[in-house]
């Protein structure tokens, strides 16, 4: 799995569909007939997909490189684990890849080089971040940033094993010295060629398993930002823009919007060290991180991190999480001058 050149193809989208439908049909508990009824519109909803997404293509671009080398200092050693979406694929230039526009973007604001490693493969399950997490320790990382669970929801991996193999790869990471920063599970309703009842279903199982993961991440000493919709709005406004052309991986557009909403957190947590800064709660305020998950998956955008209340991490109803909503703009994806590791300039604000 060190070879990021080497891909999995992922599951096409009928089969997606399929498996999320079959999934929805035993979780409601509806009755057979009920069952059989809803499950022939939802078939028909996959074989639609089926014919609208097409089969994966090249790989993403490689991204690995040194950023901002013009700035002095160590760099800060950066890398990219889990599936498509953190691997850049619908996009053709490295430069707009998540992974160099998180770096460039650092670069930005840190003032530092940074070193970016992209370990991070199409097609990845959770159950697959072990052998990348064993990779990139051997980077010795500053901080991690995964992006991982819609394979998971549409394979069918039980939301509790899916989290499980999380909190290990998180655990790894942290026990490294590694700060980690989860974009939870992005909500799967958003993608336009699923269409209603299988999106409205789409869209429950997303959200549940991006609040497990909330709260298993923040627990193992992670950091999370929930993407859920981030794009469905303007996925429904402008798809031609915001869309891959398989109209189901965002376009480079789609992928600075969720990388703009990642960076201050990224940001945060490398500025964090070994001590966790107890954040006021006029931020964002402070929850139980139960309820702070929940609100998290409705929120895009949200981050939710662990804190202290009258210095100790847990009230009555657990571990206090703290939760900040982020302002934070578009990214401009233009070329810029300098050596062929730079990457689009990514504005956004902390």
């Amino acid at each position: 799995m060190g070879d990021v050149g080497s891909v999995v193809p992922p599951v096409p989208g009928w089969q997606r569909a399929r498996r999320i439908a079959r999934m929805a049909a035993i979780g409601t508990g509806a009755t057979a007939a009920a069952a059989a009824a809803t499950g022939g519109v939802l078939l028909g909803q996959a074989r639609q997909a089926r014919r609208t997404i097409p089969m994966a293509e090249a790989p993403p671009p490689r991204c690995d490189g040194v950023y901002g080398a013009k700035f002095p200092g160590r760099p800060v050693t950066m890398v990219v684990l889990g599936d498509s979406s953190a691997a850049g694929y619908g996009v053709h230039r490295r430069r707009e890849t998540p992974g160099a526009l998180l770096a460039t973007g650092l670069t930005r604001r840190l003032h530092r080089p940074v070193r970016l490693h992209r370990f991070a493969v199409v097609g990845s399950l959770s159950a697959g971040l072990k052998p990348q997490v064993e990779s990139a320790l051997e980077c010795e990382p500053d901080v991690a940033v995964i992006l991982i669970g819609g394979n998971d929801v549409t394979n069918r991996t039980p939301p509790g094993l899916a989290v499980r193999y999380l909190v290990d790869a998180v655990r790894a990471l942290r026990a490294a010295g590694c700060e980690v920063v989860v974009g939870t599970c992005p909500d799967l309703g958003a993608i336009q060629p699923i269409q209603p009842p299988l999106r409205w279903l789409a869209r429950r199982w997303s959200r549940q398993l991006a609040a497990a993961q909330t709260v298993a991440v923040v627990e193992a000493g992670g950091w999370t930002v929930s993407l859920g919709d981030l794009l469905g709005p303007r996925f429904a406004a402008e798809p031609t823009r915001m869309f891959a052309w398989d109209r189901f991986h965002p376009s480079a557009e789609g992928y600075a919007m969720a990388v703009a909403a990642l960076l201050p957190t990224v940001i945060s947590a490398l500025g964090a060290g070994a001590e966790r800064r107890p954040a006021p709660a006029a931020v964002g305020g402070v929850r139980s991180l139960p309820k702070a998950a929940q609100e998290a998956a409705r929120h895009a955008g949200t981050e939710v991190s662990g804190t202290q209340v009258r210095g100790r991490d847990r009230g009555p109803a657990g571990r206090w999480a703290q939760l900040r909503r982020r302002a934070f703009f578009g990214v401009g994806a233009e070329p810029q001058s300098g050596p062929p590791t730079d990457s689009p300039t990514l504005e956004g604000t902390s």
